[in-house]
């Protein structure tokens, strides 16, 4: 009776301790407040460090765990400093009795008998005296700590917060810092060091103390030889390796995207989209361009993976710690010239009331007080609406806005995810925003070439893959879309290219370029199949770089990035079923055929004969008199597009023509005709 009553008491007792072991687990649970407060980063599409930050105690505490750290250095680590990791419950017995034994024999610590847990504890803790209670209280929470969590997630405390040396904390943090790389892959020397270097961090110091932290690293190299962790051949290879003498710059890569992400997630690993290798290519061609630039003006680039919407490249300027060198460039909003014409013409050829082979007559136009001139100054008369957009003509954009309507087209703009900029003063219905009014940003811009190369389909670009995908507007149709990314295959190419080379010529890129008003702002904007790159020129402070146009200035680049891009599908994606294919403006639909002014202000010239749309029969020999009502001054006549010498016109010979006239303010009409010949 005596043994089960005892029994029954070592239950009760062993019940007993267990119930106060969780109530002091509950009412003291371990304070992981520094394991949490870790530096923020910034991670590529395969988890690759973009750039890290400092915590706010001004520390580099990268989050490690076991998978990330070559298990050579974990076996090193297990062999020098807890031998029984993997078995023991905390505390290893087996040490703990062979230290008491060294503390009575020598009336002193001589070694601790500390474990990775015990060490895990004591870094959370923070610093405390050296004696037996500190002991106690690290054994204790390191149980603690096993009883809590998996020896996996105790070991990556430890990873974490093994303090090596200055305002390094973890195996992350220092072998980028004294490597360069991740420790996921760590030759035995490396490895041994960064065993080292945490039993006595500041004496061990390479950067500082290089001769004390190889003295150390050898002595973890000996432990690993003598257990058979490493064979002669790597041991002598290892002893021979120079320690590194001095501290390396963390990673920096898109930096200023980086930035903008960490200040929305403090202490977290931001995933994003980019692609570390391609962001690194682009960087140095930025370098390369920017270090030929004589005022030293900034580059913005950013791309677009047109098949998932997400950026894969994000470059806001150079120079991140120069003057105004952290203005993130690809966000800032300015002035896009030019660029958003092929988005104008989209939504006219959506409407089905313009086709790329309409007339238009680039002649100067009044439109209320404000006459818009082209870059040159000069006008191109009759041209098709192919042409005018391939050469970025100013006044038939301007007509084809008016046609869509302004506050349409800024709405549009919205729907794709852009936000435009209006002027003081300016307002929605401005047909300004055809020549670069509204301003938008490089991102905006990558997303709205990026929606015209998948077919009309808009969407806001992505950055982080931790968020949804933004939701998809098809806002144009694919016919629009197509003809667009058709006139813009076969766009003037810019100086220095008499032709595309044979690798990006076959990509079918589609280009347009951009310049603001004062020649403050240089674009490129391009779109293949796959990607969409835009690039951005000029100086952050808005200063005016004189004669540098975006066909010149920003073109050049936005190419040479393709030639930097992975291989595509190089086919042409096919023509929708309902693309009107014709040999010229005559054979298309009557509301097709031209682009004309809407509305006039009062007082501007009415052709009065020939009316419009009629049909006029002519001998060999005759001519056609002309005559108009209102205008201002003397009144110019044209013909398709060619001035005439007085009012009396001669046809050359039968079909339809476009007869315009012009007055001195620039107020113009205009109407179709056809000629046939009298019977």
């Amino acid at each position: 009776m005596k043994i089960p009553r005892l029994l029954g008491f070592a239950a009760l007792a062993a019940a007993s301790l267990a119930a106060a072991a969780l109530a002091l687990d509950r009412a003291f649970p371990p304070d992981l407040t520094r394991y949490q407060q870790r530096s923020t980063e910034v991670v590529d599409a395969d988890n690759r460090l973009l750039r890290a930050f400092t915590t706010t105690d001004g520390k580099w505490r990268l989050k490690t765990d076991v998978a990330q750290v070559d298990p050579l250095y974990l076996t090193l680590l297990k062999a020098y400093e807890d031998r029984r990791f993997d078995e023991h419950w905390g505390i290893d017995p087996f040490a703990a009795v062979r230290a008491a034994g060294q503390w009575i024999g020598r009336g002193k610590i001589v070694s601790g008998a500390s474990t990775i847990s015990m060490q895990a504890a004591r870094l959370l803790d923070g610093p405390r005296p050296r004696s037996l209670l500190t002991k106690t209280i690290q054994s204790a929470r390191a149980v603690q700590l096993e009883w809590r969590y998996s020896k996996r997630e105790v070991m990556a405390i430890y990873l974490t917060l093994a303090p090596m040396g200055g305002n390094l904390e973890g195996v992350r943090a220092a072998s980028l810092a004294y490597f360069g790389k991740e420790p996921a892959h760590l030759s035995a020397a490396e490895a041994a060091l960064l065993v080292a270097i945490p039993q006595s961090p500041e004496r061990r110091r390479p950067d500082r103390r290089p001769q004390s932290a190889e003295i150390g690293r050898d002595r973890v190299l000996a432990r690993g030889l003598e257990h058979g962790l490493i064979d002669k051949a790597s041991f002598d290879l290892a002893m021979n390796r120079a320690v590194p003498t001095k501290r390396l710059a963390m990673p920096m890569q898109a930096p200023h995207l980086a930035t903008w992400l960490a200040g929305q997630s403090p202490g977290a690993v931001v995933p994003t989209t980019i692609r570390l290798e391609l962001q690194e290519a682009l960087t140095q061609l930025v370098t390369d361009e920017r270090a030929q630039l004589g005022d030293k003006a900034q580059i913005a680039m950013v791309v677009v993976d047109n098949r998932t919407g997400d950026v894969a490249a994000w470059l806001g300027g150079e120079d991140f710690f120069g003057r105004a060198g952290q203005v993130d460039l690809v966000r800032a909003h300015r002035s896009p010239g030019s660029a958003l014409k092929p988005l104008i013409y989209a939504l006219a050829f959506d409407d089905r009331t313009l086709h790329p082979d309409s007339l238009v007559e680039d002649v100067p136009v009044r439109f209320k007080e404000w006459l818009p001139r082209n870059f040159d100054r000069g006008h191109q008369g009759a041209i098709t609406v192919r042409r005018a957009l391939q050469q970025s003509l100013n006044v038939p954009a301007v007509l084809a806005l008016e046609r869509v309507g302004p506050q349409r087209f800024l709405t549009t703009l919205r729907a794709a995810g852009a936000l435009p900029g209006l002027p003081p003063g300016d307002t929605a219905d401005s047909l300004g925003m055809a020549l670069g009014s509204a301003t938008v940003s490089p991102l905006e811009l990558a997303g709205l070439y990026s929606g015209l190369a998948n077919g009309g389909a808009f969407t806001l670009p992505r950055v982080r893959r931790d968020q949804p995908r933004p939701a998809t507007a098809q806002l144009v149709g694919p016919t629009a879309a197509w003809y667009v990314t058709d006139i813009l295959n076969d766009a003037p190419l810019p100086e220095g290219f008499a032709s595309l080379p044979p690798a990006l010529r076959e990509r079918r890129i589609a280009y347009k370029t951009g310049t603001s008003a004062g020649f403050r702002d240089a674009w490129g904007a391009a779109y293949s199949t796959n990607w969409t790159v835009v690039v951005w020129v000029g100086h952050a402070d808005g200063t005016p770089r004189p004669g540098q146009l975006g066909r010149l200035a920003a073109l050049p680049i936005t190419l040479k990035a393709f030639g930097r891009l992975p291989a595509e599908d190089n086919r042409a994606p096919p023509a929708p079923a309902d693309v009107l294919r014709v040999a010229s403006w005559h054979d298309l639909p009557p509301r097709m055929r031209t682009l004309a002014p809407i509305a006039q202000t009062s007082g501007g010239p009415r052709i009065a004969y020939p009316t419009a749309d009629s049909k006029i029969e002519l001998g060999p020999r005759d001519s056609v008199p002309l005559s108009a009502n209102g205008g201002s001054g003397s009144l110019r006549w044209l013909v398709d597009g060619r001035p005439l010498d007085g009012t009396q016109w001669k046809p050359d010979g039968v079909g339809e023509a476009r007869v315009a006239v012009v007055d001195d303010q620039g107020r113009s009409s205009a109407v179709t005709v056809r000629i046939v010949r009298r019977p």
